[in-house]
Protein backbone atom coordinates (compact mmCIF):
# COMPACT_ATOMS: atom_id res chain seq x y z
CA UNK A 1 0.00 0.00 0.00
CA UNK A 2 1.49 3.39 -0.91
CA UNK A 3 1.82 6.32 1.50
CA UNK A 4 -0.55 8.32 -0.77
CA UNK A 5 -3.27 5.69 0.10
CA UNK A 6 -2.37 5.30 3.56
CA UNK A 7 -2.84 8.73 4.72
CA UNK A 8 -5.69 9.29 3.11
CA UNK A 9 -7.31 6.20 4.73
CA UNK A 10 -6.04 7.84 8.62
CA UNK A 11 -7.59 11.29 7.02
CA UNK A 12 -11.00 9.88 6.50
CA UNK A 13 -11.09 7.53 9.18
CA UNK A 14 -10.43 10.36 11.66
CA UNK A 15 -12.15 13.35 10.15
CA UNK A 16 -15.46 10.79 9.17
CA UNK A 17 -15.91 9.58 12.58
CA UNK A 18 -16.26 13.51 13.62
CA UNK A 19 -19.82 13.59 11.13
CA UNK A 20 -22.72 12.56 13.78
CA UNK A 21 -24.94 10.34 11.87
CA UNK A 22 -27.65 13.53 12.09
CA UNK A 23 -25.39 15.54 9.92
CA UNK A 24 -25.71 13.19 6.98
CA UNK A 25 -28.80 12.16 5.09
CA UNK A 26 -30.19 9.50 6.43
CA UNK A 27 -30.57 7.23 3.55
CA UNK A 28 -28.37 8.61 0.73
CA UNK A 29 -24.64 7.68 0.56
CA UNK A 30 -23.04 10.81 1.22
CA UNK A 31 -18.98 11.07 1.09
CA UNK A 32 -17.09 9.49 4.17
CA UNK A 33 -15.04 12.82 4.70
CA UNK A 34 -14.86 15.67 2.29
CA UNK A 35 -15.69 15.77 -1.72
CA UNK A 36 -17.92 13.02 -3.39
CA UNK A 37 -19.20 13.09 -7.05
CA UNK A 38 -19.50 10.67 -9.72
CA UNK A 39 -20.33 6.60 -8.53
CA UNK A 40 -17.88 4.07 -9.80
CA UNK A 41 -17.44 0.28 -10.12
CA UNK A 42 -21.25 -0.09 -8.85
CA UNK A 43 -21.87 -3.96 -8.43
CA UNK A 44 -22.40 -7.27 -6.53
CA UNK A 45 -19.41 -8.57 -5.14
CA UNK A 46 -19.17 -11.53 -2.38
CA UNK A 47 -22.72 -11.43 -1.48
CA UNK A 48 -23.02 -7.64 -0.79
CA UNK A 49 -23.37 -3.98 -3.22
CA UNK A 50 -20.36 -2.34 -3.47
CA UNK A 51 -20.37 1.73 -4.56
CA UNK A 52 -17.25 3.24 -5.01
CA UNK A 53 -17.02 6.53 -5.83
CA UNK A 54 -15.09 9.81 -6.99
CA UNK A 55 -12.96 11.43 -3.58
CA UNK A 56 -10.99 13.68 -2.49
CA UNK A 57 -10.94 13.26 1.08
CA UNK A 58 -9.14 16.36 2.44
CA UNK A 59 -11.52 19.21 1.44
CA UNK A 60 -15.23 19.80 0.44
CA UNK A 61 -14.18 21.00 -3.23
CA UNK A 62 -12.91 18.89 -5.83
CA UNK A 63 -9.24 17.94 -5.89
CA UNK A 64 -6.87 14.96 -7.34
CA UNK A 65 -9.54 11.83 -7.38
CA UNK A 66 -9.16 9.21 -5.50
CA UNK A 67 -11.88 6.21 -5.11
CA UNK A 68 -14.34 6.15 -1.90
CA UNK A 69 -15.61 2.75 -0.79
CA UNK A 70 -18.57 1.74 0.67
CA UNK A 71 -20.70 -1.59 1.09
CA UNK A 72 -24.54 -2.40 1.31
CA UNK A 73 -26.72 -4.86 1.46
CA UNK A 74 -30.38 -2.84 0.24
CA UNK A 75 -28.76 -0.07 -0.95
CA UNK A 76 -29.84 2.05 1.91
CA UNK A 77 -27.86 1.69 4.56
CA UNK A 78 -24.55 2.07 3.73
CA UNK A 79 -21.04 0.81 5.80
CA UNK A 80 -17.70 2.63 4.91
CA UNK A 81 -14.89 0.96 3.76
CA UNK A 82 -11.43 2.31 3.28
CA UNK A 83 -10.46 3.83 0.19
CA UNK A 84 -9.92 1.82 -2.34
CA UNK A 85 -7.52 3.85 -4.92
CA UNK A 86 -5.14 7.08 -4.57
CA UNK A 87 -3.27 8.89 -7.10
CA UNK A 88 0.19 7.41 -6.92
CA UNK A 89 1.32 6.33 -10.07
CA UNK A 90 3.08 8.30 -12.82
CA UNK A 91 0.28 7.21 -15.40
CA UNK A 92 -2.51 8.44 -12.39
CA UNK A 93 -0.67 10.79 -10.55
CA UNK A 94 -3.37 13.25 -11.28
CA UNK A 95 -6.08 11.20 -10.36
CA UNK A 96 -7.79 8.07 -10.18
CA UNK A 97 -10.93 8.57 -12.28
CA UNK A 98 -14.30 6.90 -12.85
CA UNK A 99 -14.66 3.34 -14.16
CA UNK A 100 -15.94 0.23 -13.16
CA UNK A 101 -15.72 -3.29 -11.39
CA UNK A 102 -16.79 -6.54 -12.35
CA UNK A 103 -16.33 -10.22 -9.87
CA UNK A 104 -14.01 -12.62 -11.92
CA UNK A 105 -14.55 -16.43 -11.71
CA UNK A 106 -11.44 -17.16 -9.33
CA UNK A 107 -12.98 -14.61 -6.81
CA UNK A 108 -11.49 -11.49 -7.05
CA UNK A 109 -12.46 -8.09 -7.51
CA UNK A 110 -11.53 -6.24 -10.61
CA UNK A 111 -11.28 -2.51 -10.90
CA UNK A 112 -10.97 -0.57 -14.12
CA UNK A 113 -10.56 2.68 -14.00
CA UNK A 114 -9.16 5.85 -16.05
CA UNK A 115 -5.27 7.31 -14.62
CA UNK A 116 -4.83 10.91 -15.21
CA UNK A 117 -1.22 11.82 -15.84
CA UNK A 118 0.07 15.23 -17.81
CA UNK A 119 2.25 16.66 -20.52
CA UNK A 120 3.47 19.64 -21.75
CA UNK A 121 2.25 20.52 -25.65
CA UNK A 122 4.08 21.73 -28.55
CA UNK A 123 2.02 25.11 -27.38
CA UNK A 124 3.63 25.14 -23.96
CA UNK A 125 0.93 23.96 -22.12
CA UNK A 126 -0.35 21.24 -19.63
CA UNK A 127 -2.78 18.74 -20.76
CA UNK A 128 -3.90 15.76 -19.34
CA UNK A 129 -3.48 12.49 -20.24
CA UNK A 130 -5.95 9.96 -19.82
CA UNK A 131 -5.09 5.84 -19.84
CA UNK A 132 -7.00 2.75 -18.58
CA UNK A 133 -5.72 0.93 -15.76
CA UNK A 134 -6.58 -2.19 -13.54
CA UNK A 135 -6.81 -2.92 -9.40
CA UNK A 136 -7.72 -6.88 -8.12
CA UNK A 137 -8.52 -6.91 -4.63
CA UNK A 138 -10.85 -8.82 -1.96
CA UNK A 139 -13.43 -6.15 -1.57
CA UNK A 140 -11.21 -4.17 1.20
CA UNK A 141 -8.23 -3.94 -0.38
CA UNK A 142 -6.72 -3.46 -4.26
CA UNK A 143 -3.57 -3.64 -5.44
CA UNK A 144 -2.50 -2.05 -8.86
CA UNK A 145 -2.00 -4.37 -12.19
CA UNK A 146 1.62 -4.42 -12.66
CA UNK A 147 0.70 -4.20 -16.29
CA UNK A 148 -0.84 -0.56 -16.26
CA UNK A 149 -2.06 1.30 -18.28
CA UNK A 150 -3.62 -1.17 -19.85
CA UNK A 151 -5.31 0.74 -23.00
CA UNK A 152 -3.86 4.11 -24.13
CA UNK A 153 -3.51 6.36 -26.80
CA UNK A 154 -2.20 4.05 -29.03
CA UNK A 155 -5.16 2.16 -28.57
CA UNK A 156 -7.84 4.81 -29.92
CA UNK A 157 -9.21 4.94 -33.73
CA UNK A 158 -8.25 7.88 -35.77
CA UNK A 159 -9.52 10.99 -34.51
CA UNK A 160 -9.42 10.62 -30.56
CA UNK A 161 -8.49 12.21 -27.96
CA UNK A 162 -5.92 10.94 -25.52
CA UNK A 163 -6.79 13.71 -23.12
CA UNK A 164 -10.74 12.62 -22.99
CA UNK A 165 -10.61 8.45 -23.02
CA UNK A 166 -12.17 8.38 -19.59
CA UNK A 167 -14.99 6.54 -17.42
CA UNK A 168 -14.77 2.52 -18.46
CA UNK A 169 -18.09 0.58 -18.03
CA UNK A 170 -17.48 -3.34 -17.40
CA UNK A 171 -19.30 -6.20 -18.23
CA UNK A 172 -19.19 -10.20 -19.11
CA UNK A 173 -20.69 -11.42 -22.33
CA UNK A 174 -22.51 -14.53 -22.66
CA UNK A 175 -19.31 -16.41 -23.89
CA UNK A 176 -17.19 -15.68 -20.76
CA UNK A 177 -15.12 -13.14 -22.83
CA UNK A 178 -15.21 -8.89 -21.31
CA UNK A 179 -16.87 -6.01 -22.50
CA UNK A 180 -15.20 -2.33 -21.66
CA UNK A 181 -17.34 0.84 -23.24
CA UNK A 182 -15.28 3.96 -22.98
CA UNK A 183 -15.73 7.51 -23.62
CA UNK A 184 -13.87 9.06 -26.23
CA UNK A 185 -14.32 12.70 -27.42
CA UNK A 186 -14.04 12.30 -31.73
CA UNK A 187 -11.97 15.86 -32.60
CA UNK A 188 -14.61 18.54 -33.56
CA UNK A 189 -17.58 15.93 -33.17
CA UNK A 190 -17.82 15.93 -29.49
CA UNK A 191 -18.29 12.41 -27.74
CA UNK A 192 -18.33 8.53 -28.53
CA UNK A 193 -18.42 6.14 -27.53
CA UNK A 194 -15.92 2.74 -27.73
CA UNK A 195 -16.36 -0.83 -27.27
CA UNK A 196 -13.53 -2.64 -26.32
CA UNK A 197 -13.42 -6.95 -25.62
CA UNK A 198 -10.69 -8.33 -23.69
CA UNK A 199 -10.61 -12.53 -22.97
CA UNK A 200 -8.83 -12.51 -20.27
CA UNK A 201 -9.89 -8.74 -18.47
CA UNK A 202 -6.19 -7.87 -18.68
CA UNK A 203 -5.16 -8.02 -22.01
CA UNK A 204 -7.96 -5.33 -24.24
CA UNK A 205 -8.27 -4.88 -27.70
CA UNK A 206 -10.32 -1.83 -29.94
CA UNK A 207 -13.86 -3.74 -31.26
CA UNK A 208 -15.40 -0.42 -32.76
CA UNK A 209 -17.49 2.71 -32.09
CA UNK A 210 -20.68 1.81 -30.39
CA UNK A 211 -21.99 5.31 -31.03
CA UNK A 212 -21.17 8.54 -32.22
CA UNK A 213 -22.60 11.75 -31.01
CA UNK A 214 -22.14 14.14 -34.31
CA UNK A 215 -22.75 17.05 -31.42
CA UNK A 216 -26.06 16.39 -31.09
CA UNK A 217 -26.39 16.21 -27.50
CA UNK A 218 -23.78 18.09 -26.03
CA UNK A 219 -20.01 17.78 -26.39
CA UNK A 220 -18.07 15.29 -24.65
CA UNK A 221 -20.02 12.43 -23.18
CA UNK A 222 -19.02 10.56 -19.66
CA UNK A 223 -20.11 7.87 -17.52
CA UNK A 224 -21.62 5.55 -19.97
CA UNK A 225 -23.89 2.53 -19.33
CA UNK A 226 -24.84 0.19 -21.38
CA UNK A 227 -27.91 -3.14 -20.80
CA UNK A 228 -31.27 -4.74 -21.59
CA UNK A 229 -34.46 -4.34 -20.51
CA UNK A 230 -37.98 -5.02 -21.53
CA UNK A 231 -37.19 -5.90 -24.71
CA UNK A 232 -35.04 -3.47 -25.43
CA UNK A 233 -31.53 -1.75 -24.85
CA UNK A 234 -30.35 1.08 -22.64
CA UNK A 235 -27.51 3.87 -23.17
CA UNK A 236 -26.85 5.53 -20.26
CA UNK A 237 -24.57 8.78 -20.48
CA UNK A 238 -24.05 11.97 -19.23
CA UNK A 239 -23.30 14.85 -21.27
CA UNK A 240 -20.97 17.70 -21.40
CA UNK A 241 -22.70 21.78 -22.52
CA UNK A 242 -26.03 20.35 -23.64
CA UNK A 243 -28.12 22.99 -25.66
CA UNK A 244 -32.06 22.73 -24.02
CA UNK A 245 -34.77 20.99 -26.40
CA UNK A 246 -38.46 21.87 -25.51
CA UNK A 247 -38.11 20.93 -22.23
CA UNK A 248 -35.49 18.72 -21.98
CA UNK A 249 -31.76 19.39 -21.76
CA UNK A 250 -31.93 21.99 -19.51
CA UNK A 251 -28.87 21.51 -17.41
CA UNK A 252 -26.09 22.00 -19.42
CA UNK A 253 -24.06 18.97 -18.05
CA UNK A 254 -27.05 16.53 -17.48
CA UNK A 255 -27.73 12.33 -18.34
CA UNK A 256 -29.73 11.08 -21.47
CA UNK A 257 -31.21 7.74 -21.54
CA UNK A 258 -31.27 6.39 -25.27
CA UNK A 259 -33.75 3.10 -26.14
CA UNK A 260 -32.81 1.41 -29.16
CA UNK A 261 -31.79 -2.03 -30.54
CA UNK A 262 -28.70 -4.36 -30.46
CA UNK A 263 -27.63 -6.65 -32.64
CA UNK A 264 -26.46 -9.35 -30.38
CA UNK A 265 -23.96 -10.84 -33.27
CA UNK A 266 -22.41 -7.61 -34.63
CA UNK A 267 -22.32 -5.54 -31.13
CA UNK A 268 -23.60 -2.64 -33.19
CA UNK A 269 -26.51 -0.43 -31.46
CA UNK A 270 -29.06 1.56 -33.00
CA UNK A 271 -30.79 4.33 -31.39
CA UNK A 272 -34.76 5.07 -31.93
CA UNK A 273 -35.05 7.39 -29.13
CA UNK A 274 -33.18 9.69 -26.24
CA UNK A 275 -34.51 11.93 -23.71
CA UNK A 276 -33.64 13.33 -20.29
CA UNK A 277 -33.01 10.84 -17.78
CA UNK A 278 -34.13 13.08 -14.99
CA UNK A 279 -35.78 16.63 -15.10
CA UNK A 280 -34.77 18.22 -12.08
CA UNK A 281 -31.44 20.08 -10.63
CA UNK A 282 -29.35 17.63 -9.21
CA UNK A 283 -28.44 14.27 -11.04
CA UNK A 284 -25.63 13.03 -12.97
CA UNK A 285 -23.28 10.07 -13.80
CA UNK A 286 -25.50 7.59 -12.83
CA UNK A 287 -24.43 3.77 -12.75
CA UNK A 288 -26.23 0.32 -12.46
CA UNK A 289 -26.54 -2.87 -11.45
CA UNK A 290 -28.61 -5.97 -11.57
CA UNK A 291 -29.82 -7.37 -8.35
CA UNK A 292 -30.08 -11.15 -7.34
CA UNK A 293 -33.64 -11.00 -8.49
CA UNK A 294 -33.37 -9.60 -11.55
CA UNK A 295 -34.13 -5.99 -11.01
CA UNK A 296 -31.99 -3.15 -12.77
CA UNK A 297 -31.34 -0.59 -10.31
CA UNK A 298 -30.05 2.60 -10.99
CA UNK A 299 -27.96 5.45 -8.69
CA UNK A 300 -26.63 8.48 -9.64
CA UNK A 301 -24.55 11.25 -7.94
CA UNK A 302 -27.27 13.84 -6.56
CA UNK A 303 -25.46 17.31 -7.65
CA UNK A 304 -24.84 20.06 -10.64
CA UNK A 305 -21.35 21.00 -11.75
CA UNK A 306 -22.66 24.37 -11.98
CA UNK A 307 -23.41 24.83 -8.48
CA UNK A 308 -21.52 21.76 -6.50
CA UNK A 309 -18.57 24.27 -5.53
CA UNK A 310 -20.91 27.45 -4.24
CA UNK A 311 -20.34 26.72 -0.64
CA UNK A 312 -18.25 29.33 1.09
CA UNK A 313 -18.00 28.15 4.38
CA UNK A 314 -16.09 24.58 4.95
CA UNK A 315 -18.37 21.35 5.81
CA UNK A 316 -17.16 18.27 6.73
CA UNK A 317 -18.83 16.12 3.87
CA UNK A 318 -20.11 17.61 0.32
CA UNK A 319 -21.88 15.20 -1.94
CA UNK A 320 -24.54 12.36 -1.96
CA UNK A 321 -25.80 9.78 -4.38
CA UNK A 322 -29.63 9.83 -5.61
CA UNK A 323 -32.19 7.25 -4.07
CA UNK A 324 -31.59 3.97 -5.64
CA UNK A 325 -34.82 3.67 -9.08
CA UNK A 326 -35.93 0.32 -9.83
CA UNK A 327 -36.20 0.63 -13.82
CA UNK A 328 -38.16 -0.08 -16.57
CA UNK A 329 -39.56 0.34 -20.09
CA UNK A 330 -42.96 1.29 -20.87
CA UNK A 331 -44.35 2.77 -23.95
CA UNK A 332 -40.83 3.93 -24.75
CA UNK A 333 -39.84 5.58 -21.47
CA UNK A 334 -37.31 4.64 -18.90
CA UNK A 335 -39.67 4.23 -15.74
CA UNK A 336 -37.91 5.30 -12.40
CA UNK A 337 -39.60 4.04 -9.20
CA UNK A 338 -37.97 4.34 -6.03
CA UNK A 339 -36.13 1.10 -4.91
CA UNK A 340 -39.14 -1.36 -2.70
CA UNK A 341 -36.51 -2.09 -0.13
CA UNK A 342 -37.56 1.70 0.97
CA UNK A 343 -41.05 0.87 1.73
CA UNK A 344 -39.26 -1.43 5.47
CA UNK A 345 -38.54 1.90 6.83
CA UNK A 346 -41.83 3.29 6.58
CA UNK A 347 -43.32 4.36 10.36
CA UNK A 348 -46.31 6.03 11.75
CA UNK A 349 -48.38 6.18 8.40
CA UNK A 350 -51.75 8.60 7.80
CA UNK A 351 -53.77 9.11 5.38
CA UNK A 352 -56.53 11.07 3.60
CA UNK A 353 -59.04 10.98 1.26
CA UNK A 354 -60.88 13.80 -0.40
CA UNK A 355 -58.95 16.77 1.08
CA UNK A 356 -60.11 20.42 -0.46
CA UNK A 357 -57.83 23.14 -1.16
CA UNK A 358 -59.29 26.02 -2.62
CA UNK A 359 -57.34 28.97 -3.30
CA UNK A 360 -55.42 28.62 -0.50
CA UNK A 361 -52.64 27.35 1.88
CA UNK A 362 -53.48 23.97 4.29
CA UNK A 363 -51.02 21.49 6.68
CA UNK A 364 -52.13 18.14 7.56
CA UNK A 365 -51.98 16.77 10.70
CA UNK A 366 -49.14 14.08 11.18
CA UNK A 367 -47.78 15.27 7.81
CA UNK A 368 -44.04 16.83 8.33
CA UNK A 369 -40.91 15.95 8.71
CA UNK A 370 -37.86 15.84 6.74
CA UNK A 371 -37.45 11.86 6.61
CA UNK A 372 -40.60 11.51 4.58
CA UNK A 373 -42.34 9.27 1.56
CA UNK A 374 -45.44 11.43 0.21
CA UNK A 375 -47.73 10.19 -1.77
CA UNK A 376 -49.92 12.65 -3.53
CA UNK A 377 -53.11 12.04 -6.34
CA UNK A 378 -54.25 15.59 -7.29
CA UNK A 379 -57.36 16.11 -9.35
CA UNK A 380 -59.57 19.18 -10.29
CA UNK A 381 -62.30 20.63 -8.53
CA UNK A 382 -65.34 22.37 -9.77
CA UNK A 383 -64.07 24.66 -12.43
CA UNK A 384 -60.70 23.47 -12.07
CA UNK A 385 -57.23 24.96 -10.70
CA UNK A 386 -54.51 27.19 -12.57
CA UNK A 387 -52.12 25.98 -10.12
CA UNK A 388 -51.19 23.26 -7.53
CA UNK A 389 -48.45 23.16 -5.22
CA UNK A 390 -47.09 20.85 -2.56
CA UNK A 391 -44.29 23.08 0.31
CA UNK A 392 -41.83 21.49 2.20
CA UNK A 393 -38.59 21.85 4.43
CA UNK A 394 -40.60 24.59 5.11
CA UNK A 395 -41.00 27.37 8.11
CA UNK A 396 -41.38 30.51 8.78
CA UNK A 397 -38.29 31.87 6.47
CA UNK A 398 -38.01 28.77 4.01
CA UNK A 399 -39.53 26.92 2.14
CA UNK A 400 -39.02 24.14 -0.95
CA UNK A 401 -41.70 23.61 -3.52
CA UNK A 402 -43.46 21.99 -6.50
CA UNK A 403 -46.08 22.92 -8.24
CA UNK A 404 -47.99 22.05 -11.45
CA UNK A 405 -49.89 23.81 -13.65
CA UNK A 406 -52.56 22.14 -15.71
CA UNK A 407 -53.04 24.26 -18.63
CA UNK A 408 -49.59 24.47 -19.14
CA UNK A 409 -48.70 20.44 -18.46
CA UNK A 410 -45.66 21.88 -16.47
CA UNK A 411 -44.12 20.76 -13.72
CA UNK A 412 -41.81 22.97 -11.22
CA UNK A 413 -39.22 22.03 -8.74
CA UNK A 414 -37.94 25.26 -7.00
CA UNK A 415 -35.85 25.95 -3.88
CA UNK A 416 -35.06 29.94 -4.08
CA UNK A 417 -36.28 30.23 -0.78
CA UNK A 418 -34.47 27.04 0.38
CA UNK A 419 -31.91 28.93 2.37
CA UNK A 420 -28.89 29.13 -0.98
CA UNK A 421 -27.29 32.22 -0.78
CA UNK A 422 -26.10 31.96 -4.58
CA UNK A 423 -29.29 32.27 -7.01
CA UNK A 424 -27.78 30.36 -10.33
CA UNK A 425 -29.95 27.15 -10.18
CA UNK A 426 -32.75 26.99 -8.17
CA UNK A 427 -35.42 25.79 -10.47
CA UNK A 428 -36.36 23.24 -13.17
CA UNK A 429 -39.43 22.60 -15.21
CA UNK A 430 -40.98 19.55 -16.99
CA UNK A 431 -43.78 18.40 -19.23
CA UNK A 432 -45.56 15.76 -17.63
CA UNK A 433 -48.64 13.95 -18.65
CA UNK A 434 -51.90 14.49 -17.07
CA UNK A 435 -55.62 14.00 -17.66
CA UNK A 436 -57.47 16.79 -17.32
CA UNK A 437 -55.30 18.01 -14.02
CA UNK A 438 -55.01 14.23 -12.58
CA UNK A 439 -51.65 13.58 -11.65
CA UNK A 440 -49.88 11.37 -9.35
CA UNK A 441 -46.63 12.27 -7.88
CA UNK A 442 -44.20 11.11 -4.74
CA UNK A 443 -41.92 12.86 -3.21
CA UNK A 444 -38.78 11.51 -1.05
CA UNK A 445 -37.14 13.72 1.43
CA UNK A 446 -34.25 13.11 3.40
CA UNK A 447 -32.60 15.18 5.44
CA UNK A 448 -30.53 17.45 2.27
CA UNK A 449 -32.30 16.16 -0.76
CA UNK A 450 -35.80 16.09 -2.21
CA UNK A 451 -36.91 13.61 -5.58
CA UNK A 452 -39.95 13.78 -7.00
CA UNK A 453 -41.45 10.62 -8.93
CA UNK A 454 -44.47 11.62 -11.83
CA UNK A 455 -47.06 9.04 -12.18
CA UNK A 456 -45.31 6.14 -10.91
CA UNK A 457 -42.17 7.36 -12.39
CA UNK A 458 -42.91 8.18 -15.53
CA UNK A 459 -40.49 11.02 -14.36
CA UNK A 460 -38.38 12.00 -12.16
CA UNK A 461 -37.30 15.76 -10.41
CA UNK A 462 -34.53 15.51 -7.69
CA UNK A 463 -32.31 18.39 -6.01
CA UNK A 464 -30.17 18.57 -3.25
CA UNK A 465 -31.29 21.12 -0.21
CA UNK A 466 -29.34 22.69 2.32
CA UNK A 467 -32.45 24.08 4.34
CA UNK A 468 -32.00 23.94 8.33
CA UNK A 469 -33.46 20.57 8.85
CA UNK A 470 -35.33 22.29 11.66
CA UNK A 471 -37.32 23.16 8.91
CA UNK A 472 -39.61 20.22 8.48
CA UNK A 473 -43.66 21.91 7.73
CA UNK A 474 -45.50 20.57 4.55
CA UNK A 475 -48.20 22.11 3.50
CA UNK A 476 -50.68 22.19 0.18
CA UNK A 477 -51.65 25.05 -2.07
CA UNK A 478 -54.26 25.61 -4.80
CA UNK A 479 -54.86 28.54 -6.98
CA UNK A 480 -58.61 27.41 -7.70
CA UNK A 481 -59.81 24.02 -6.35
CA UNK A 482 -58.00 20.71 -6.11
CA UNK A 483 -58.92 17.49 -4.32
CA UNK A 484 -56.22 15.68 -2.85
CA UNK A 485 -55.30 12.07 -1.61
CA UNK A 486 -53.02 12.09 0.42
CA UNK A 487 -50.91 9.01 2.01
CA UNK A 488 -47.66 9.77 4.24
CA UNK A 489 -44.88 8.14 6.17
CA UNK A 490 -42.13 9.00 8.44
CA UNK A 491 -38.97 6.98 7.02
CA UNK A 492 -36.44 5.73 9.81
CA UNK A 493 -33.25 4.69 8.72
Amino acid sequence: MSQTLREARKYEDEHGRLIPPEARPGFHLSARAGWMNDPNGFGLFDGEYHMFYQYYPYDSHWGPMHWGHAVSRDLLHWEYRPAALAPDMPYDYAGCFSGGALALPDGRHLLMYTGVSREIGADGELRDVQTQNLAFGDGFDYRKYEGNPVLTAADLPAGGSRAHFRDPRLWQAEDGSYRALITNEQLGEGGRLLLYRSEDALHWRFMHTLIENHNRLGLMWECPDFFALDGTHVLLASAQDMLPKDFEYHNGNGTFYMLGDYDAQTERFTPRSDHAADYGIDFYAPQTVLSPDGRRIMIGWMQNWDTCNLHTTPVPWFGQMSLPRELSVKNGVLYQRPIRELEAMRRDGVSYEDVIVENGEIALPGVSGRLVDLELEVEPLGGGYDRFAVRFAQDERYRTGVSFRPHESVLKIDRKFSGSRRAIIHQRRAKVRHENGKLKLRLILDRFSAEVFVNDGEQVMSATLYTDPAAEGISFFADGGVRLGVTAWRLEP
